[in-house]
C-alpha cells in the first residue's frame, strides 16, 4: 500500500514538471532560433568604414592640404645668379636691387655672386668707360677687394688730371657708394638720368641689344650748390637668355 502511494506521488510530480516545461515562452524559443549570433567578421563588415567617412570640415581641410605646396628653395640659374622662388631668373630691376643692397652693405660675397663668370666686373669712375684703363676684376677677386690694401690707379681725376690711386675701400667711398642711392635716388632702366660734361659712351661699350643697365640718380645733395653735386651710379648687366650677369659699375657726377 505504501509503495503504491509513493508510485502515485512520483507520477504526479513528473506530470507537474512536464507541464511546467511546456508552459515556457514560445516567442523566446523562436527568437533564439531566428536571431543567429553574428561572427566578429560579419559585424566588422556591417560597420561603416571610418577612414572613408569625413565631415565637410575634414574634407575641406584635406583638399586644402593637398593643394598647398611647400615653398621652393631658391635656385641658381645657369650663370650662377640667384633665382626667385618660382625658379625663374630675376628681372634686371630685381637683379639691380640685390646688387645695390650688397654694395651699400659692403657684402662683397653677394656682389661677387652676380659678376660675369668670364668677363668679370669693370669699374669706371666717370661716365666715359675707358676699355683700356678701367680696372676689371674676376668674380674671385671682387669677393676679396674690400679687405685688399693694394693701392691701384683707377684713372685720373676729372679737372686736375691727378691719378686716382686708391685702395678699393677708398675708391668705394669716392666712386661707388658716395651717396645714399637706395633711399634718395631716382631709378631708371636703360635710360640715362644724369648728364654732365663727360662723354657718356655706355651704349657704345655695352650695346643695348646685349646689355641692360639700371641707373640710380640723385639730382642734388646740398641745395646751396644748385645741383652741382649730383650723383649717378649705373649697374650694367649682360643679358644671357633671361639671366643677367653684372659686368660694369659706372659712377658719374658733375664735373667742371
Amino acid at each position: 500500500m505504501y509503495f503504491a502511494k509513493n508510485i502515485g506521488g512520483l507520477a504526479l510530480i513528473a506530470a507537474m514538471l512536464w507541464l511546467t516545461a511546456c508552459s515556457g515562452t514560445p516567442e523566446a524559443g523562436r527568437e533564439s532560433k531566428q536571431t543567429p549570433v553574428q561572427t566578429q567578421e560579419q559585424t566588422e563588415k556591417q560597420k561603416p568604414e571610418q577612414s572613408q567617412m569625413q565631415t565637410p570640415e575634414q574634407t575641406s581641410t584635406a583638399q586644402s592640404a593637398a593643394t598647398t605646396e611647400s615653398p621652393q628653395e631658391t635656385e641658381t640659374s645657369s650663370t650662377g645668379q640667384p633665382q626667385d622662388l618660382e625658379g625663374l631668373p630675376p628681372s634686371v630691376e630685381e637683379a639691380a636691387t640685390t646688387v645695390i643692397r650688397s654694395i651699400k652693405n659692403k657684402d662683397m660675397k653677394q656682389l661677387a655672386a652676380w659678376v660675369h663668370r668670364d668677363k668679370g666686373l669693370r669699374f669706371s669712375p666717370y661716365a666715359y668707360v675707358d676699355t683700356k684703363n678701367d680696372l676689371v676684376f674676376t668674380r674671385e677677386e671682387v669677393e676679396g677687394l674690400m679687405n685688399d690694401s693694394t693701392k691701384r690707379v683707377w684713372r685720373t681725376f676729372a679737372g686736375s688730371g691727378d691719378l686716382i690711386e686708391l685702395t678699393f675701400a677708398d675708391y668705394y667711398k669716392r666712386f661707388v657708394y658716395d651717396a645714399d642711392f637706395i633711399q634718395k635716388a631716382e631709378i631708371a632702366v636703360n635710360k640715362g638720368l644724369g648728364q654732365g660734361t663727360t662723354i657718356n659712351n655706355l651704349n657704345e661699350v655695352y650695346p643695348k641689344e646685349q646689355y641692360d643697365f639700371v641707373e640710380y640718380h640723385i639730382a642734388g645733395i646740398d641745395p646751396s650748390v644748385e645741383g652741382m653735386d649730383w650723383r649717378s651710379l649705373r649697374l650694367v648687366f649682360e643679358k644671357i637668355g633671361e639671366d643677367h650677369a653684372l659686368v660694369g659699375i659706372i659712377h658719374d657726377q658733375w664735373t667742371p
